[in-house]
């Protein structure tokens, strides 16, 4: 089958993965299931994983197929399956759990003590094939796998952020969001779906910020024409924003929180690359947290389909073929994407 391939990392994307042929996944294991793929969202993660960002934090064994947003057909399953079948439709948590570690059985399917982690510590969906396993698959009713495959990351990233902001979130309050695009249009949607709260959209892009209004995002703030600070405050007549989800995880975003986030509200870290620099002061004085994401849950991706099954949620999303993997990866480096690129195997 053929697959993208990341041989040796590197900061050049136009030629950083290599198409080839490279044996179909098979059966090992009494739970494991193959899906044919056909879609694989490429996120900006798999930037961080060909530049080595990841190399300290994963064990990572090169050459490697990247690809953790997948959905497909299943095409065969282990003898011990029973909650999917082949020919159904799915999509795919991108961590393979245990089910047997304390974490697991909390629920915290992101902890779990013995999980491999598809297109970052274990083969992923750039290819015609994926080896999963059962409790990584759920199944898709009225949505098509391409459609639907970057919510297998961007998704859940963007929804478990979002679950957690509106948990605090009551009527009258503020949500600022900063970066309305691949996982930030997610977001928006998701804060909108869940709470009454009204919500600000920050970007430094006029189409991203169009896209916002689109979605139905109630303030649009482009930090190229005014200060964010200032905006919120002028907004929110001077009471700042309950919540604020970073979708960017740069300095000046992550810089942010002080001057926004309202008295014991929280900075959400979504994306990342940059560095929280403040003053342990700034954090006393305004009670307020920097909360990380990593991905989310199981459970949390099947509440994510039902909203995308109830029509709650919409992606923005551009296809191209495999043999085009690396212009995806110069083009979201370039930040020339609008919403999220599906690779089609």
């Amino acid at each position: 089958m053929r697959a993208a391939r990341l041989h040796e990392y590197t900061e050049e994307m136009a030629d950083a993965l290599t198409i080839e042929d490279v044996p179909r996944p098979e059966i090992g294991a009494s739970d494991q299931v193959v899906v044919e793929v056909e879609g694989a969202g490429w996120c900006q993660t798999d930037n961080h994983i060909i530049e080595g960002m990841w190399e300290p934090y994963a064990d990572q064994s090169l050459p490697m197929t990247l690809g953790h947003e997948n959905a497909g057909t299943v095409v065969e399953v282990g003898d011990e399956v029973t909650t999917v079948d082949v020919g159904d439709s799915v999509i795919c948590h991108p961590v393979r759990t245990c089910g047997t570690c304390r974490a697991c059985r909390l629920g915290e399917d992101m902890y779990c003590e013995n999980s491999a982690f598809s297109g970052l510590d274990a083969d992923g969906g750039f290819a015609e094939y994926l080896l999963t396993s059962e409790r990584a698959t759920i199944t898709l009713d009225d949505v098509e796998p391409v459609d639907i495959a970057p919510h297998a990351d961007a998704g859940i990233t963007a929804y478990h952020a979002a679950k957690k902001a509106t948990r605090e979130l009551v009527p009258g309050d503020y949500c600022v969001l900063v970066g309305i695009g691949g996982l930030g249009h997610i977001g928006l949607q998701a804060v909108d779906a869940m709470s009454a709260a009204r919500t600000i959209a920050v970007d430094v892009k006029d189409d991203a910020l169009a896209l916002a209004d689109s979605l139905g995002a109630d303030h649009l703030v482009n930090p190229g024409d005014e200060d964010v600070a200032e905006a919120v405050e002028a907004i929110t007549d001077g009471r700042g924003a309950a919540q604020l989800l970073d979708f960017v995880g740069a300095d000046e975003t992550t810089d942010l929180a002080p001057d926004v986030v309202a008295p014991g509200g929280d900075h959400h870290v979504v994306g990342y690359g940059g560095h929280v620099h403040r003053p342990a002061q700034d954090l006393v004085n305004g009670e307020f947290s920097y909360q990380g994401n990593l991905v989310g849950t199981y459970t949390e991706l099947q509440e994510l389909v039902a909203l995308v099954e109830q029509g709650e949620i919409h992606l923005t999303t551009s296809e191209y073929d495999l043999s085009d993997i690396n212009e995806v990866a110069a083009k979201l480096e370039r930040n020339e994407l609008e919403g999220r690129a599906v690779i089609r195997p």
